[in-house]
């Protein structure tokens, strides 16, 4: 099963992408509107994106979101319990199986995998 949406990075489209993905498990949600949200901070709200949720080759879900910016590569950063920011990659690094980015010309794809091909909700992941 895949799943295509596009729309642009803004706060008001994060939770209308938690609805679209509502079928879903709380992870695929959670993965997918946190890279959203890395677009918004770091590339521009408003800026064009690309989400996808796919099955891969050895069983896993593959989240993914393209945006159009190849140089505003995501940070794994470290924050103190008093930061605001900077807990996103980190909890998608310990939650996910692997993370990464694909770089083209023009744009950018940062994906993460799950486990289990089935990543819709009540059913397991």
């Amino acid at each position: 099963m895949t799943l295509e949406l596009r729309l642009l990075a803004t706060p008001k489209a994060v939770p209308e992408l938690r609805q679209h993905l509502r079928h879903h498990t709380y992870d695929v949600r959670l993965y997918a509107t946190e890279l959203v949200t890395n677009v918004i901070d770091h590339v521009g709200e408003g800026t064009p994106v690309t989400v996808r949720v796919l099955g891969t080759d050895d069983g896993h879900t593959r989240v993914e979101v393209t945006d159009p910016d190849p140089r505003a590569l995501p940070l794994l950063l470290r924050a103190t319990a008093t930061d605001e920011h900077g807990r996103g990659m980190a909890l998608l690094d310990a939650l996910a199986l692997r993370w990464g980015v694909e770089q083209g010309a023009d744009h950018k794809t940062v994906w993460c995998e799950l486990d289990g091909l089935n990543s819709l909700a009540g059913r397991g992941c």
